[in-house]
């Protein structure tokens, strides 16, 4: 059964910093490109971070310089970590696994093959 869990996140001060873990199970975590997607109320599902096989990353604009995606395959989870919070980053913050991706789907959500149920992270001004 495949599962992908977050956990890490609850209520921060802004400019705080939140790390947040996505524990993954059944399937070949290593064979599979993570992604950290958020959504806020009233507001579509956005792509955040994206971290291939190994070590290559991109980010949004809204979160470069301040958030860093990371993975340890051995332990089979992915990471993000949050810094300098603001307000604006408040959201529910969702895991997920893609086996296949190009440079032109790695921000689509439809390119995802498995979801976490998501963290909520707010920030408070």
């Amino acid at each position: 059964q495949v599962q992908l869990v977050e956990s890490g996140g609850g209520l921060v001060q802004a400019g705080g910093s939140v790390r947040l873990s996505c524990a993954a199970s059944g399937f070949t975590f290593n064979n599979y490109a993570m992604s950290w997607f958020r959504q806020a109320p009233g507001k579509e599902r956005e792509f955040v971070a994206f971290i291939n096989w190994s070590t290559g990353t991109y980010y949004a604009d809204s979160v470069k310089g301040r958030f860093t995606i990371s993975r340890d395959n051995a332990k089979n989870t992915a990471y993000l970590q949050m810094n300098s919070l603001k307000p604006e980053d408040t959201a529910v913050y969702y895991c997920a696994a893609a086996r296949y991706f190009s440079s032109a789907s790695y921000t689509r959500a439809d390119r995802y093959d498995y979801w976490g149920q998501g963290t909520q992270v707010t920030v408070s001004s």
